[in-house]
């Protein structure tokens, strides 16, 4: 299942920094030892406005302040750094979280130093690593030293957990002549518009319109936007890729006549399809059309038998190759989401998992799991794309009343298979006037 890369991250307490790091003897407990701290002889440091919450997202910089009392005849430039209670591992070799995921500029006592340099050790192996640290600039020595840091991050920046951080400051020889934790907290925010999802509606009078996801699912979508009219002349429309905010995923529709066309997204959300290319005739011999989120597609056809066609190199699909019989058990079937598979209501309202397995043939899913009944309560369901602000894909349902549900996807603990990501048992509700359309995707 292809995603953005997951940070994997041990969250330990810092049992000491060593004074090749700190520039003196006293251990740092995680998060704070004020006896220590005196036992040092040095001066404190004491956060002002309270804790700080880093949006990891789209939200912007926010500001950390705090203030550095300094034991006399202090001799400067003063130095220091913010040390975070985490402990990096490495993915695939890499550190998890890239030095420039986080920026920020540092001022003291009013003066601006500019940017100041995040680093970002992890632990390769059996290797020891430093936790992630802010250099904070040098600065003439003073009794008071009053800093204002901003502080702004990308998604990955999630993997710095953590509630407090150390802040210690060194004079000329490298002792230590203040330190204190300061509060500071990175959250998930926003996801950058390709991260974030869309759904496509389909009204009575065939204008499609597009919903792009806000990544706030208490307010999942924007206003919606007009993509076009003529929508209706198609029986069936399929993402084959997810549809994101950023206008990127591309679908097919069949028309009357069974002809298939496929539209490429174009990356443009106010223009988000290229114009149609024809893939070919005879596709009304499928009773369903579902994308496997990686460009293909699976079809199903009135004998219940599901056929399989993979992405291909210079058309869009290759030649189709049978995947099974019995699925003609669903009423609904719906893609999951990017390389996550199929999703199917059965008559029963049991809705099941298909997990993608790749590229190998004939054999496109691992075997189904349950996800829950009731189902059946739905006109419509439509599944693959993200509109949290976790990298698992949603799944949206539209009741007979015509209220939109939200379902968002977590993973579920499967022995032999890891985390299977499946729509969770609690939804949200999003609005109503939802029966407007005959298509939801």
């Amino acid at each position: 299942m292809a995603r953005a890369r997951t940070a994997v991250v041990a969250t330990t307490l810092i049992a000491a920094l060593a004074s090749a790091t700190l520039g003196g003897t006293a251990a740092f407990a995680a998060p704070a030892v004020p006896a220590a701290l005196t036992a040092a002889g040095a001066g404190t440091v004491v956060q002002n406005g309270g804790p700080v919450t880093v949006a990891a997202g789209e939200e912007g910089a926010v500001t950390l302040r705090f203030t550095a009392s300094l034991p006399a005849g202090v001799r400067g430039p003063v130095t220091g750094a913010v040390h975070l209670p985490t402990t990096l591992h490495a993915v695939a070799g890499n550190s998890p979280v890239s030095e420039n995921v986080v920026r920020s500029t540092c001022s003291v006592n009013g003066v601006a130093y500019g940017a100041c340099r995040w680093n970002m050790p992890f632990l390769h192996d059996f290797d020891e690593a430093d936790p992630p640290s802010l250099d904070l600039p040098a600065v003439p020595a003073a009794r008071t030293l009053a800093y204002s840091v901003t502080v702004d991050a990308d998604r990955s920046a999630v993997a710095l957990v953590g509630t407090e951080a150390l802040v210690a400051l060194k004079d000329t020889t490298g002792a230590v002549v203040a330190r204190g934790t300061v509060g500071l907290r990175f959250v998930p925010g926003t996801p950058p518009p390709h991260e974030r999802g869309a759904v496509h509606a389909r009204d009575a009078a065939g204008v499609l319109w597009r919903y792009e996801g806000t990544g706030d699912v208490t307010r999942p979508f924007a206003v919606r936007k007009r993509v076009g009219g003529g929508w209706n002349a198609y029986t069936v429309v399929t993402p084959v890729v997810p549809a994101t905010a950023d206008g990127r995923g591309g679908l097919v529709a069949r028309d009357r006549a069974g002809v298939l066309w496929y539209y490429e997204g174009t990356g443009d959300p106010s223009a988000p399809f290229a114009p149609r290319q024809r893939v070919g005739g005879g596709w009304s011999v499928y009773t369903a059309l579902v994308g496997t989120g990686d460009g293909g597609l699976v079809a199903r056809d009135r004998d219940g038998a599901l056929w399989r066609y993979q992405a291909g190199l210079r058309a869009p699909f290759g030649p189709r190759e049978r995947v099974g019989g019995g699925w003609n058990t669903y009423t609904a079937l719906t893609m999951a989401g990017t390389y996550d598979g199929v999703l199917g209501r059965d008559k029963d309202g049991v809705l099941w998992k298909y997990d993608y397995f790749g590229s190998v043939p004939g054999e496109p899913f691992r075997p189904r799991l349950r996800v829950g009944g009731g189902w059946n309560v739905y006109s419509a369901v439509a599944g693959g794309t993200r509109l949290g602000r976790d990298e698992h894909p949603d799944v949206v349902a539209r009741d007979r009343a015509g209220r939109l549900w939200l379902y968002p996807g977590v993973g579920r603990p499967v022995p032999s298979r890891g985390d299977v990501v499946v729509p969770g048992s609690t939804r949200t509700l999003v609005g109503g006037g939802w029966n407007t359309y005959d298509l939801i995707f």
